[in-house]
C-alpha cells in the first residue's frame, strides 16, 4: 500500500491558506504510507511531464488534522516518489487545531 488510504475531498475544516503562506511553512519529509490522499483521480498526463512542478510549489501540502496528515497538493509528486521506490516526500505540513 503506496498511501495509508484513499478518500475523496477534504474532511478538515478550511484553512484559508494562500500560496505565499504555504511558501513560508517549511519543508519535512513525511512518509508516504502515512498520508491520506484528497483525491482518488490523478491525469495521467500531469504526471509524466517533466515540468508538472514548474508553475508550482516544489513541495506537496500535507494538512495535519486529527492525527491523521492529507495530502491537500501534490498528489504527482507523491506518485513520482513511490515509482522511484522511494517511500518518503518533501512536503509543507500545516496544522490545523490543536498543536501537540
Amino acid at each position: 500500500m503506496i498511501f495509508r488510504r484513499v478518500a475523496e475531498g477534504r474532511p478538515y475544516p478550511e484553512h484559508g491558506l494562500s500560496a505565499g503562506q504555504w511558501a513560508e511553512i517549511p519543508p519535512s519529509q513525511v512518509r508516504l504510507d502515512d498520508l491520506t490522499t484528497t483525491k482518488t483521480q490523478l491525469d495521467l498526463e500531469h504526471l509524466l511531464e517533466d515540468d508538472s512542478t514548474f508553475f508550482g510549489d516544489l513541495f506537496a501540502h500535507v494538512v495535519s488534522w486529527e492525527g491523521e496528515l492529507f495530502l491537500e497538493d501534490g498528489l504527482h509528486r507523491a506518485l513520482r516518489a513511490a515509482l522511484q521506490q522511494r517511500n518518503m516526500l518533501h512536503a509543507r505540513v500545516h496544522s490545523i487545531g490543536k498543536k501537540a
